[in-house]
């Protein structure tokens, strides 16, 4: 399962971003998909989770801004970001926990990021 992400760049504090996940190869089944991201001298952290039955969990302080979604026909996972702030700024990584067929077992990946920049 190879992960591209997408969307990333500069935008202003208050504007909004939309970061894609394009999921591709060997896939039987994408079950939990996350965003995470990492500041330059930070640990990478959650930021919104995705599970197969629908259900969402967001970072405390990504709550009410980001929106996770999911394109299943496309394989793909959105993260919608609106009101950007200046702690925002981080390379965004995604991750899933994927099976490629029916007899191999279920393993995480990440994609290689994408920066987001929220200048002060």
């Amino acid at each position: 399962v190879q992960l591209v992400e997408s969307g990333g760049g500069l935008v202003q504090p208050g504007g909004s971003l939309r970061l894609s996940c394009a999921a591709s190869g060997s896939i039987f089944r994408i079950y939990t998909m996350r965003w995470y991201r990492q500041a330059p001298g930070k640990q990478r952290e959650v930021v919104a989770i995705l599970t197969s039955d629908g259900s969402t969990v967001y970072a405390d302080s990504v709550k009410g801004r980001f929106t996770i979604s999911r394109d299943n026909a496309k394989n793909t996972v959105y993260l919608q970001m609106k009101n950007l702030e200046p702690e925002d700024t981080a390379v965004y990584y995604c991750n899933t926990l994927a099976q490629e067929t029916i007899t191999t077992g279920s393993y995480n990946y990440w994609g290689q990021g994408t920066q987001v920049t929220v200048p002060s």
